[in-house]
């Protein structure tokens, strides 16, 4: 374990994550404080935490009931009481290279009010990829005080920070749950009814122009943009279910707003 720990609360959401959450919080050994908030983990999960926090963690383990992933975090990030707030997921594990510029980001002039930390997928059959192959910056690490969640985002939320942003120019969040495709398509599929909803709530107007091209530029986005085109196979599947996702969105948007024009079942159209 880390001999000095720096001003960073890391802080965690999760349930039923006892075959990945240790990674992450032994990753995390740099920082002064680990939030953990649990929304009712039964597969020991919580007896996991207990035996890391007897290690020496520094971990506070707090319940929750689940209220979405925005205002879950933002329950997180509330009790965070460190100069600088780390939002890492139960999956996801600091790499060494950024655990040792975490020091210089930290320190960093009062100007900078948060960092984009390069973000990596562990791909089946490949691995991570390597650095030649592009990977956005993900905005997680911000001063306390200077970062909030919007309620509003009930999926991908990301930090909302008052100040300026840097991307970090070393270190990776590497993510590791490798889902088959039939488990990751339930998942995008979930994710995917989220984004719609939340398109809805924000009174957004159904484009169907983008169930078509919507896919075609994620999949571009991902393979040729992040240089998944470089992972082979498992490159272009990663960037393939990407598509999918886009196009679940879109023709979920919508599906909700047709649906409101539903004809009587018994109806037959004569252009049939």
């Amino acid at each position: 374990m880390a001999s000095a720990r720096l001003p960073i609360s890391a802080f965690v959401i999760c349930k039923d994550e006892a075959l990945y959450i240790e990674s992450c919080i032994r990753s995390l050994d740099v920082c002064s404080e680990i939030v953990v908030v649990d929304s009712g983990s039964t597969d020991g999960t919580l007896e996991l935490l207990e035996r890391l926090k007897g290690e020496g963690f520094p971990l506070t383990v707090l319940h929750n009931d689940w209220p979405g992933y925005a205002a879950q975090k933002q329950f997180a990030l509330e009790r965070c009481t460190q100069d600088w707030c780390l939002n890492i997921d139960a999956d996801e594990r600091l790499d060494d290279e950024l655990k040792a510029a975490l020091p210089e980001l930290v320190a960093a002039p009062a100007e900078v009010a948060g960092w984009g930390i390069r973000r990596r997928n562990y791909l089946i059959g490949y691995g991570y990829p390597a650095d030649n192959a592009r990977e956005h910056h993900l905005l997680r690490l911000a001063r306390r005080g200077k970062a909030r969640f919007d309620p509003a985002q009930l999926v991908h939320e990301t930090m909302l920070v008052d100040g300026e942003v840097r991307k970090a120019p070393k270190g990776t969040l590497l993510h590791f749950r490798p889902l088959f495709l039939g488990e990751q398509i339930l998942k995008e599929n979930a994710y995917s009814s989220l984004k719609a909803e939340q398109a809805a709530k924000a009174g957004k107007k159904a484009r169907p122009w983008k169930i078509a091209v919507s896919p075609v530029l994620y999949f571009l986005r991902l393979y040729v943009g992040h240089r998944l085109y470089r992972c082979g196979w498992p490159g272009f599947i990663e960037a393939g279910t990407g598509a999918v996702y886009a196009f679940m969105t879109e023709a979920k948007i919508l599906q909700r707003e047709l649906a409101a024009k539903m004809p009587p079942a018994e109806t037959k159209r004569d252009d049939a």
